[in-house]
C-alpha cells in the first residue's frame, strides 16, 4: 500500500512544530530542572535556575521565544518507503525549508533569523532562517517520522570532536573538555555523545542523541543494564562533580542527563563527538500518515514547578544614568545588581564595524564614554512589546574587542558566560566590570526593558546598536574591577565542597 503525504501537510507540520518549540520546553527537561532547583545549594546557581524556570512558564503563557537565539533548525526525517509526496516538483530540502520559513516569519510570533549564507566571506543573513540542516533516512513502513530541533549558537559552538586512539579513555576526554567549554552553552543542559562510525557520522550521532528524553533519574534508580548505560551514569556523576553549575556560577547541576549513541567504526580508531544542549533545549517529534498535518499537544501550565523568580532583596540598585568609575569599582564578584536607566547594545557585527571605523579615523554613531553595553541580538517585538525576547549573547566572542571598547571610555559590559584571560586583564587594567545576565531567561529579561530605539548601524538588523531603557534589569558581577572572575573561582569552590561533603550523593 502506497501512502500519499501531502506537501502542504508536511510544510504545515514543520512550521507548527517550530513555533511550538520556540515557546514550550520539553516537559521532561522542565521536570528535571525543577528537581535540580530543589536540590541546588549554590545561591547564585539556584537564582539562575529560578530565572530559567520562571522564563519558561512566561513563554508558555505568552507564546514568545524561550531564548532570543531561536536557533538553526535541525530536522531528522525517517521516511517510510511506502510513502510518496504528492508534489515532486520540489526537493525535500525545499519543502522542509518552506515550513521553516513560515515558522520564522509568523507575524504573531516572529522568530529571529540567525542563518547566514556565504559563511566565509559576506556572511549574508538569509532573512528567514533557511536553509535548515536536513537528515533523511529511508526506512520500512508507511509513516513519515520527523524530529525537529532548533539549536542555539551558544551551545552549538561548544561542540567537541576527537579521533581517539582505540585505547584512549572517553570519560577522561569528556572531563578535559567540559571546563574548556565554559558557560557559553548555558548549563544546566544535556550532553549528546556519539561514539564510532566515521568523523561526520560520529557528530551526527551526538546530535541525534540530544533528541532523546531525559531519564537519568529513573536509570540511576534501576541501575545500568548495559555498558553504555553505565558510561552515561559515570559521565553524569563526574561532570556534575566538577562544580561548574548553572550558568557556570558554581553548584550541583551542570548537566541533567547524558545521552550516548554508538556505531561500528574502523579498527584503527575511535571517533568521539560531544554536543551540549543548553537551557533553551528545543525539540519536538511528529508523524505523518497521509491523513493530514500533525499538531503537537500543548503541555498544561500547572505542570511547571511553582517557581516565581523575583529580584533579590539583597541586590544593589544601580542608576546607569549617573554611573561613575568609583561606583563600578565598589562592586565585587558575585554581587547581584539591578540596572536602571539607559544602556547601549552591540555584539559581533557592531564591534567589528566599530573596529573598522576607528582604524579609518571615522566618527562612531554613538558615544561610549561613561556607558554600559549589553551584548544582545533581540527578537523583533510583536503587539505591544517594546522589544522581543532579549537575553544575553556569549560575551567571550567580544573578548578581542574588549580593550578597544574600554579605550572608548566604556564603564562596564553585560553578557553571558565567562571572559577569557585577555579580556579579564583588560577589565582589570581599566578598573571596569563585566556583568552576567542569565542565558535561557530571554523573555523574563525583556520585561525589564521599558524603552528601545536604534542609535547606530540600523542595517545590521538584530545586530544594530540599540539604546535600551531598563528597570531592575538583573545581573551578577562576573568580573570585578580587580580582575576577580566568578567563572574561575566559584566552580573551584563548589568542586571542593561537593567532594568534601558528598553533596551529589545527598541530592
Amino acid at each position: 500500500m502506497t501512502v500519499t503525504i501531502k506537501t502542504a501537510d508536511l510544510i504545515e507540520s514543520v512550521a507548527d512544530a517550530l513555533q511550538f518549540i520556540s515557546y514550550y520546553h520539553p516537559m521532561d527537561y522542565i521536570r528535571a530542572l525543577g528537581t535540580a532547583y530543589e536540590a541546588e545549594q549554590g545561591p547564585a546557581a539556584k537564582d539562575a535556575i529560578a530565572q530559567i524556570l520562571t522564563n519558561s512558564r512566561l513563554c508558555a503563557e505568552g507564546h514568545r521565544p524561550i531564548c532570543q537565539d531561536t536557533g538553526i533548525v535541525n530536522v531528522f526525517v525517517k521516511w517510510g518507503m511506502d510513502c510518496r509526496l504528492d508534489d515532486t516538483s520540489k526537493s525535500l530540502q525545499e519543502v522542509v525549508d518552506e515550513g521553516v520559513r513560515r515558522a520564522y516569519l509568523n507575524p504573531e510570533n516572529k522568530l529571529r533569523a540567525s542563518v547566514l549564507a556565504d559563511p566565509a566571506f559576506t556572511r549574508r543573513n538569509t532573512k528567514d532562517n533557511t536553509p535548515c540542516v536536513l537528515h533523511v533516512e529511508m526506512v520500512p513502513g508507511h509513516h513519515v517520522h520527523v524530529d525537529v530541533a532548533a539549536k542555539g549558537g551558544g551551545s552549538e559552538n561548544k561542540s567537541k570532536f576527537k579521533m581517539m586512539n582505540p585505547a584512549d579513555n572517553i570519560v577522561d576526554w569528556v572531563l578535559e573538555m567540559l571546563p574548556q567549554m565554559g558557560a557559553g552553552w548555558c548549563p544546566p543542559g544535556m550532553l549528546g555523545i556519539g561514539i564510532g562510525g566515521t568523523a561526520e557520522h560520529c557528530v551526527h550521532l551526538a546530535k541525534k542523541a540530544l533528541m532523546e528524553q531525559i531519564d537519568m533519574a529513573s536509570l540511576k534508580a534501576r541501575g545500568p543494564q548495559t555498558d553504555i548505560e553505565a558510561l552515561r551514569i559515570e559521565i553524569f556523576d563526574k561532570v556534575n562533580a566538577l562544580g561548574i553549575g548553572a550558568q557556570g556560577l558554581g553548584g550541583l547541576a551542570t548537566i541533567l542527563d547524558v545521552k550516548i549513541l554508538d556505531a561500528p567504526c574502523h579498527a584503527a580508531g575511535k571517533p568521539v563527538a560531544m554536543i551540549p544542549n543548553c537551557a533553551a533545549t528545543r525539540h519536538a517529534h511528529f508523524s505523518l500518515d497521509g491523513s493530514g498535518p500533525a499538531y503537537l499537544e500543548a503541555p498544561k501550565l500547572d505542570e511547571w514547578p511553582k517557581v516565581d523568580w523575583k529580584p533579590s532583596a539583597e541586590a544593589i540598585r544601580v542608576d546607569l544614568d549617573a554611573l561613575t568609575p568609583e561606583m563600578v569599582q565598589s562592586w565585587k564578584q558575585g554581587d547581584r545588581l539591578l540596572l536602571n536607566g539607559k544602556m547601549l547594545t552591540g555584539r559581533d557585527a557592531a564591534h567589528k564595524r566599530i573596529q573598522d571605523m576607528l582604524a579609518k579615523g571615522e566618527q562612531l554613531p554613538v558615544e561610549f564614554k561613561g556607558r554600559v553595553i549589553y551584548y544582545v541580538g533581540p527578537v523583533d517585538p510583536v503587539g505591544e512589546e517594546v522589544v522581543g525576547p532579549a537575553g544575553p549573547t556569549t560575551a567571550t566572542r567580544m573578548d578581542k574587542f574588549m580593550r578597544m571598547m574600554l579605550d572608548q571610555g566604556l564603564l562596564a559590559c553585560v553578557g553571558k558566560a565567562e571572559r577569557g584571560p585577555a579580556a579579564t586583564e583588560a577589565i582589570k587594567d581599566a578598573k571596569s566590570a563585566y556583568l552576567m545576565a542569565v542565558g535561557g531567561a530571554a523573555y523574563l529579561v525583556a520585561r525589564a526593558i521599558k524603552g528601545s530605539k536604534v542609535v547606530g548601524f540600523e542595517d545590521l538588523g538584530m545586530e544594530a546598536i540599540y539604546e535600551f531603557e531598563v528597570q531592575d534589569f538583573p545581573v551578577t558581577v562576573a568580573v570585578d574591577s580587580e580582575g576577580n572572575n566568578v567563572h574561575q573561582l566559584a566552580p573551584l569552590v563548589w568542586q571542593e565542597k561537593i567532594a568534601r561533603e558528598g553533596l551529589l550523593e545527598k541530592a
